[in-house]
């Protein structure tokens, strides 16, 4: 049995890190979902720099916004949301067999927002309106900023993607944002089954310590503050105020590990996939690691410990060699909201080039 199909069978999501254009033309993103256990898909700026940057597939819709005077980022939303649309319909099914639990896709909003509350739901609430598939979460960073507009997007009935968490206190910050939501949807008698899940970025914290702790610790810190934040997780589900809201129709918010593609070349290129093996929970994968898995047949896997397993004999081992973790999750959380601005801009400046190369190309 493939290992990919293996961690789906033992209950957890296995969700795409990528997007293209060519993937969906090509029918790889098909094959991933027949043969390899994929049930959903994330993107973010990064990937989508990539994607039209490096192809040719694009250009067609390019040149019909530039036609009809678009700015960049309505360009991009258009390239966007026609990418998403494709593969939200090849999840469907998914999204159907489980009512609802899997066969996502993400976009995220615009990362110049991150810390503007007010400008952050305007633009979730407008991509909404958009959306004409059932299946498609919007991501929003769970920064202090973000809070307030994870909140209200909930409450409005929008499914959302809480990104950019990288400890157990923003996991739980984010999740009571949440729940905030779901609570005034069922005070003002409104469905309160709306769907959402919480992004723990894994591998940077053993990117961010590299060479600085001793090797007994090497790539150790991202699984240990995994563990601790599966335990969080876990508490909150069981917690008086989360089976309230059970009891009224609300269904739980999803863990996902993201930045689970192994960074250190001498590690298993399934480092992290195997250490995060847990039901109900969401592992978003490179092509690279997806492939990796799949090649990967009879392997032992063990559920992750509810109660976080020895992460905290870990922390305390990371602590004593001068790692403040609380500190560095705030670091990694500010880097990762400046590197996706950084992309966004390299994005619409990828966009404006070929634009007017367009130009060009009309003028001769």
């Amino acid at each position: 049995m493939k290992a990919t199909q293996l961690l789906h069978d033992l209950g957890q999501s296995l969700w795409l890190d990528n997007i293209t254009r060519d993937l969906l033309i090509s029918g790889a993103l098909k094959r991933y979902i027949d043969e390899f256990s994929v049930t959903g898909l994330t993107s973010n700026p990064s990937i989508f720099n990539h994607a039209i940057k490096n192809s040719s597939a694009y250009e067609a819709a390019i040149q019909a916004g530039l036609a009809q005077k678009k700015t960049n980022e309505a360009i991009f939303l258009d390239l966007a949301l026609e990418d998403l649309t494709q593969a939200a319909d090849l999840f469907k099914p998914a999204y159907d067999r489980t009512h609802g639990i899997d066969g996502w896709v993400s976009l995220e909003v615009s990362p110049l927002l991150a810390y503007d509350t007010a400008s952050t739901i305007t633009a979730v609430k407008e991509i909404h309106k958009r959306v004409d598939r059932p299946n498609l979460l919007i991501k929003i960073p769970g920064t202090h900023e973000g809070l307030p507009a994870i909140e209200e997007a909930i409450f409005a009935g929008i499914p959302i993607n809480v990104t950019l968490l990288f400890s157990s206190g923003q996991y739980v910050a984010a999740a009571e944002a949440y729940l905030r939501g779901i609570e005034r949807r069922i005070d003002a008698g409104l469905d309160p089954d709306v769907i959402s899940v919480a992004s723990l970025f894994v591998s940077r914290w053993d990117v961010a310590v590299a060479g600085k702790v001793p090797e007994v610790l090497r790539n150790r810190l991202g699984v240990a503050i995994a563990g601790r934040t599966y335990k969080a997780a876990r508490d909150l589900f069981d917690s008086p105020r989360w089976l309230r809201i059970y009891n009224a129709g609300a269904r739980p918010q999803r863990l996902l590990w993201a930045s689970t593609g192994t960074k250190d070349p001498a590690a298993s290129p399934v480092l992290y996939a195997m250490a995060l093996a847990a039901p109900f929970t969401i592992n978003t994968i490179p092509e690279a690691t997806l492939k990796a898995l799949a090649s990967q047949d009879n392997l032992h896997v063990e559920y992750m410990p509810a109660d976080g397993g020895d992460c905290e004999q870990v922390l305390v081992q990371f602590a004593r060699a001068g790692v403040d973790v609380d500190a560095l999750a705030m670091q990694l959380q500010e880097e990762g909201a400046k590197g996706f601005v950084t992309a966004w801009q390299e994005l619409m400046a990828g966009i404006e080039s070929k634009c007017a190369a367009m130009q060009e190309k009309k003028k001769i």
